[in-house]
């Protein structure tokens, strides 16, 4: 049912309780039964109401049906409308309602399921990497995730920023400075002598031979580095080498066909001062205290649910990691994002409350939900019924591009995002490279690509596609089908709402199996030349819909296959 008609079935449905019991206030609500028999929309109102108003639901019901159906706008919505179980009302839409949507596909195209522009800022942050290594498959999981959550915003009319931000600030990064000058000495990775926390893939011995060569190396925000080659200066291994992990991960990047807007760096809290600000601030009012050394934050007593106080700064001095998350917030908030969304590993649950209580320590009017956060479980990859852990570049797991160049992009893409963020998930690789109804990324664009092979085959034009005598299509399958496509702006929004792309990914697996019901049921080249038109114009807005729910996961959707 198309969005338009819902709000005007409610408006509808209100309209009769009011005469129907005319003190209510109801609170009209719409969903698809569970069972397609039952009908095509259904309402529980008679039972919300029935006690307040000390009435039977199911008479109650009835009546609401009797003034429902005596409004002449009803008949062209409405087919029929039934009572069921204790007080349901089941509704059976018009032909010509279920018909509108290609009506409606025509007029928009590539547009359709798209909101007009609400003027709202979103900033959403999702892969942050440490420069310490290539993106490996939680990186990937947050790419997905965050790239089609982003499409799914900008559908609904949000002006959207994607943010990468990039902790190059702490231990790990002195880490991946002595793993380099140690190679770049001959220190092979299994040597005593080698650094016990080094990191031990290949690309360490790529970045040192590079700051040998004195190599330079330049990031995607334009950030140009030139090695100096002097193995005693640690500072230069450092720059050299975050810049070299920043530029190869841009290209794991690009690889995914991911762009982001912004990269920020936390080295440029520290050297702007917004983390001493920061913590200033919190000192000044009030909300910190010394214990043993250390500078402490009181986070119990601001709110955001924290079980104890935190450590701020270290008695051997340094701060701890969510101090830099505290200030690196309040720069989105000044620079007017005031809805965030972090996507990231579960391991950074424990932050949540710390950074958010920061944030209200300060006093700065943020909201006690500010950030949003989608917290991701890892993935594990499978081949060939064993899991695969090991790549050679990384050293230690597998990375972005291993996935991408074992499966493809949309594969890569769609099975990411095809589940909750916070389930487990296992990559299938052979899974995901078969060409069967089980790989679902397969599936959805095969059905893509038979309608383009349909529509190539018979080659309608598009004035006639255009005046097709649509009041044609009457068979269950296709009743079914053109319902399917009604329902995905609905879909979109909310996928949107819910901070889960997944519902696209199963929508879009449905939409397929629908497409293909209707195909196996129904001839389409029939010589009925104005049931074959009407039918052509059912697959080319299936055809649509489906290139549109694709695009939404960053999904190509080819014409051939």
């Amino acid at each position: 049912m198309l969005p338009g008609q819902q709000h005007t079935l409610i408006a509808l449905i209100t309209r009769a309780v009011s005469q129907v019991v005319p003190d209510a206030t109801p609170a009209v609500t719409l969903e698809r039964p569970k069972i397609a028999a039952h009908g095509d929309m259904a309402t529980n109102i008679a039972m919300q109401l029935a006690k307040p108003a000390r009435r039977n639901p199911r008479e109650l019901a009835q009546h609401i049906v009797d003034a429902l159906m005596a409004q002449p706008e009803t008949a062209a919505l409405i087919e029929t409308a039934d009572i069921a179980g204790p007080g349901f009302i089941n509704f059976r839409l018009t032909a010509a309602a279920r018909q509108a949507v290609l009506q409606v596909l025509q007029d928009e195209g590539e547009r359709y399921g798209s909101q007009p522009a609400n003027h709202q800022k979103i900033l959403v942050e999702f892969v942050s990497a440490n420069p310490t290594g290539p993106l490996h498959v939680g990186h990937a999981r947050q790419a997905a995730l965050g790239d089609s959550l982003c499409r799914l915003f900008t559908a609904q009319g949000f002006d959207v920023t994607r943010e990468f931000y990039y902790n190059d600030a702490g231990n790990q990064i002195d880490n991946l400075a002595i793993s380099v000058q140690a190679r770049a000495r001959g220190i092979a990775p299994d040597a005593p002598q080698f650094p016990a926390d080094g990191y031990k893939g290949d690309y360490i011995l790529d970045i040192a031979n590079d700051f040998i060569a004195r190599k330079t190396v330049k990031a995607a925000d334009g950030d140009e580095v030139t090695a100096t080659g002097n193995l005693d200066n640690l500072n230069d291994i450092r720059h050299f080498a975050v810049a070299y992990l920043r530029r190869e991960q841009d290209l794991d990047l690009q690889a995914f066909g991911l762009k982001f807007d912004n990269f920020y760096l936390e080295s440029s809290l520290y050297t702007s001062g917004r983390v001493e600000k920061a913590v200033q601030t919190l000192v000044d009012n009030g909300h910190t205290y010394e214990n043993e050394g250390a500078l402490w934050l009181r986070t119990t007593e601001l709110g955001t649910g924290d079980d104890k106080d935190r450590v701020m700064r270290k008695s051997e001095g340094g701060y701890t990691y969510f101090v830099p998350d505290v200030a690196y917030h309040v720069a989105k908030w000044e620079r007017g994002y005031h809805r965030a969304i972090n996507i990231q590993g579960s391991d950074h649950h424990g932050t949540i409350a710390r950074v958010r209580a920061g944030l209200q320590g300060l006093n700065m009017g943020i909201p006690k939900t500010f950030p949003e956060y989608i917290l991701h479980k890892m993935v594990k990859v499978m081949r060939g019924g064993a899991e695969v852990k090991i790549s050679k570049r990384a050293g230690s797991y597998v990375t972005l591009r291993d996935l991408i160049e074992w499966v493809g992009q949309d594969a890569v893409r769609f099975f990411l995002a095809q589940r909750r963020a916070d389930s487990e998930f296992v990559f299938d690789i052979d899974l995901a490279l078969s060409k069967s109804e089980e790989n679902p990324v397969y599936y959805i664009q095969y059905a893509h690509a038979r309608i383009c092979s349909m529509l190539a085959q018979s080659a309608p034009t598009a004035a006639q596609l255009g005046s097709a005598d649509i009041s044609r299509l009457v068979a269950p399958t296709e009743f079914a089908l053109l319902q399917r496509l009604a329902e995905f702006p609905a879909a979109i929004t909310l996928a949107a709402n819910e901070l889960a792309p997944h519902h696209i990914a199963f929508w879009l697996r449905d939409c397929a199996a629908d497409f293909h019901a209707w195909y196996n049921a129904e001839r389409v080249l029939v010589d009925d030349e104005a049931l074959k038109l009407a039918r052509l114009r059912l697959a080319q807005g299936t055809r649509q819909v489906l290139a549109n729910g694709l695009a939404l996961l960053g999904v190509s959707a080819p014409e051939k296959m």
